[in-house]
C-alpha cells in the first residue's frame, strides 16, 4: 500500500506543482498586461511634457525676439528725445549762450506759436504713424528740408536723407 499511497501522493504533488506554475504564469501575464499599460501611460506623458518644453521654448524665443525689438524702440526714443531737448536748448554759438523759449516767445509770440503749433501737429502725426496710420504721398515723397515731419523724419519721411 505504501507504494501505492506514494505513487497517489507523487500524482497530487505533480498535480498541484503544475497548477501552482500556471497560476504563477497567469500572474506574471496579468502583471506584464498592467505594466504594459503603464508604461504606455508613461510614454504618453513623456510626449506631452516634451511637447509643453517645446511650446515653452518657443515662447522663450518669441519673448526674447520681443524684447530686442522694445529695446531697439527704446534705444531710438531716447535718441529722439536727446535730439528734441538739443533743440530747446539750443546754445548761440556767437554768444555761448542757451536757447531761451520763454524769453523768445515774449519777444517774437507769433512766430513762436507758429513754430509750437507746426511742432505739436508733427508731434501728433509721429503718434498716429508709430500707432500704425499709413504715410501720405506727400510724407514719402519729401526730400527737402522744408517738406519733412521735422519732429520724427526717421518714419515720416523714408525717402529723407539728411545732409
Amino acid at each position: 500500500m505504501i507504494g501505492l499511497y506514494g505513487k497517489f501522493l507523487t500524482i497530487a504533488l505533480a498535480a498541484s506543482l503544475i497548477g501552482g506554475g500556471i497560476m504563477y504564469v497567469q500572474k506574471l501575464r496579468s502583471d506584464l498586461a498592467l505594466s504594459q499599460a503603464n508604461n504606455a501611460k508613461l510614454e504618453d506623458a513623456v510626449e506631452t511634457q516634451q511637447k509643453a518644453i517645446k511650446s515653452l521654448e518657443a515662447d522663450v524665443k518669441a519673448k526674447e525676439i520681443v524684447n530686442a525689438q522694445l529695446r531697439e524702440k527704446n534705444k531710438f526714443a531716447i535718441k529722439e528725445t536727446e535730439t528734441l531737448k538739443d533743440k530747446f536748448e539750443k546754445e548761440n554759438k556767437k554768444t555761448g549762450k542757451k536757447r531761451d523759449i520763454g524769453k523768445a516767445a515774449v519777444k517774437k509770440a507769433k512766430r513762436i506759436e507758429k513754430v509750437i503749433n507746426k511742432g505739436s501737429a508733427d508731434a501728433v502725426r509721429c503718434l498716429e504713424i508709430a500707432s500704425g496710420a499709413p504715410l501720405t504721398e506727400s510724407e514719402i515723397n519729401a526730400t527737402l528740408r522744408s517738406e519733412i515731419n521735422a519732429q520724427c523724419p526717421d518714419i515720416a519721411n523714408p525717402n529723407y536723407i539728411p545732409k
